[in-house]
């Protein structure tokens, strides 16, 4: 039945032989894939003088090839083929827009290099590279990748590679070898993308973010309990740790415990990053306590942190420098040098986050008082609970989840004569000095760097922003939530994936962000939305003579998908055209 099939497949002729009843679903999808491999090794491509490819079933190879320049017909003599139209079929459409783009970044990044100097062997390599790419493509874990190489992706013809003949334990176990070799892979990565863009080495952006397991985790110690960035207070969490350069491309990862303190966690990662002594650190409140500002200043570090003291100051009578940002957003901006002058603190204003702010406090306002003013009516009513030690468990349970807002007011328990009951409960409403309720938008930066003014030290705290955006990505579009796995290291390499194939996206982002003539600047759920849709098919048709023409190439690329590839300067047809007549 499958020899059958695929002479069907191979020949208008040999349709006859082909049963009408449905194949098994099996044999169909054997019967194509070999007919895919078969067009791809005994055809020959559009430019004649290239060599024929060697016949069989491709499962594994010796390196990792790229194709800079894929065949184009363009200076090619003209071949005419007379056949019937009315036999035309398109046979096995897979994506290769993603996959093209991703392998021009993979080797960019020198990534297969790199792979092959921490040990891994041919299909190993590729297996690496399909994970990443994989990533990019279908955000999830080894399954999804694996299902998507063997059932809708063209990647397998662009590395030369046959995935359909890859178990899924290959990319499990290429992953373990990831782990292993994840200090050296990142600082390899980073040296090639430190002399592909020349990135300053003075900025160095430092945070953590957490991601949840789908399941209880058992087998997994560093999965823990915690505050769930993502409010899945039902799951387990582990927690990933990124040091960021100024540019955006991550100088290095780490895994830590899901119950991790954040503070705790910064002179681990910079020991051993090799930044230079006078390198800036960017790290927001959660890590800036004052143990990690003195070890910053002990290492002779340069440090730009959002102040953790609580109290809020903005004097409007003090002179200020005003700045507008990009969205049109005004900034007010105060900088008071300390009385050692070591030190600089920088007070801003925005009225944009003010309001937001405002919007936040009016909202646990109205919740709080509610919550105090169903306990007051309740004390009217009978069968109501009115003893003085549980209402005050259930004033403190409202001061809880009040999110500060409770500090403001003054609550008293009026008891009745017998001392063990509220007769009545009264409260009142006093601003805190300081608070976000009396200085809403306001928010402080502390630094060593004392001779940079207002506008440069604000820009410079704004490249946070950027690094939440890196963990939005990472989530959002690179498939880092949720974890499936059930051991520590697998956990590792779902997460050291994501990161690799991060760095990928980077530089295709900033390809694109930075092309002086047409600069092309979207997230990378955008930029994969254009690139899925161009295809690889193959085009079969009968011919006069009874022979038939197999054509494997791929779609037209749209508009915006070719802009994206002048852009890259990368051809627009991935994989060249492979011709074939049998």
């Amino acid at each position: 039945m499958l020899c059958t099939r695929i002479e069907s497949l191979l020949s208008v002729e040999s349709e006859l032989l082909y049963v009408s009843k449905p194949m098994p679903s099996e044999i169909e999808s054997l019967a194509q894939r070999c007919y895919s491999q078969l067009v791809l090794s005994k055809s020959v491509p559009a430019d004649s003088h290239k060599a024929v490819k060697s016949e069989g079933v491709v499962t594994s190879h010796d390196a990792v090839t790229f194709d800079d320049n894929p065949v184009k017909t363009e200076g090619c003599a003209a071949v005419y083929e007379e056949v019937d139209v009315q036999s035309l079929e398109l046979i096995r459409p897979r994506s290769v827009g993603v996959e093209h783009v991703g392998l021009q970044a993979a080797k960019k990044l020198g990534l297969s290099e790199i792979f092959e100097k921490v040990g891994l062997n041919g299909i190993q390599r590729s297996c690496a590279l399909a994970s990443i790419i994989g990533r990019m493509a279908v955000p999830g874990g080894e399954l999804p990748t694996w299902t998507w190489l063997r059932e809708r992706s063209a990647l397998g013809e662009l590395l030369d590679v046959d995935f359909e003949g890859v178990a899924l334990s290959q990319f499990y176990r290429v992953a373990d070898r990831l782990v292993n070799k994840r200090e050296e892979i990142e600082k390899l990565l980073f040296d090639n993308i430190n002399s592909l863009f020349s990135l300053p080495a003075t900025v160095t952006l430092y945070d953590l973010t957490n991601t949840y397991f789908e399941g209880v985790m058992n087998g997994n110690k560093s999965a823990k309990d915690g505050h769930s960035k993502e409010k899945r207070t039902d799951c387990p969490l582990v927690t990933l740790g990124l040091v960021l350069d100024g540019s955006g491309f991550i100088r290095r990862s780490r895994v830590f415990d899901g119950n991790v303190a954040e503070a705790t966690t910064l002179k681990g990662m910079l020991i051993g990053l090799n930044a230079p002594p006078s390198a800036l650190v960017i790290m927001d409140r959660g890590i800036a306590t004052e143990e990690n500002v003195a070890w910053l200043k002990t290492n002779n570090y340069k440090y730009l942190v959002v102040n953790r003291e609580l109290k809020r100051q903005f004097d409007e009578n003090q002179p200020k420098v005003s700045i507008t940002t990009a969205s049109e957003e005004v900034v007010e901006m105060q900088k008071v040098i300390s009385d050692d002058g070591k030190e600089a603190r920088l007070y801003c204003y925005s009225e944009k986050r003010g309001e937001k702010e405002k919007g936040i406090i009016k909202r646990f306002t109205e919740r709080f008082e509610e919550g105090l003013r169903n306990l007051a009516d309740g004390l009217g009513k009978p069968r109501t609970e009115k003893r003085l030690d549980k209402l005050s468990e259930r004033i403190g349970r409202l001061k809880e989840r009040s999110h500060g807002i409770s500090q403001h007011y003054s609550i008293t328990l009026t008891p009745d004569e017998t001392g063990k009951k509220a007769k009545s409960l009264t409260y009142e409403k006093t601003a805190v000095a300081g608070s976000m309720m009396t200085h809403p938008g306001v928010y402080c930066l502390r630094t060593n760097q004392t001779d940079w003014d207002e506008e440069t030290l604000w820009k410079t705290y704004t490249m946070l922003t950027d690094l939440e955006s890196v963990f939005r990505s990472l989530k959002s579009e690179l498939g880092l939530r949720p974890v499936y796995h059930h051991t520590a290291k697998r956990t590792e390499g779902h997460l050291f994936i994501t990161v690799l194939a991060y760095q990928c996206v980077q530089v295709i982002r900033k390809q694109l962000k930075e092309h002086k003539k047409d600069p092309i600047c979207m997230r990378w759920g955008g930029l994969r939305d254009i690139l899925s849709v161009q295809q690889r098919i193959t085009v079969k048709f009968k011919q006069r003579n009874g022979k038939t023409l197999h054509i494997r190439k791929a779609t037209v690329p749209d508009p915006p998908l070719q802009m994206i590839y002048d852009v890259l300067n990368i051809s627009a047809t991935p994989g060249g055209m492979q011709r074939l007549i049998i």
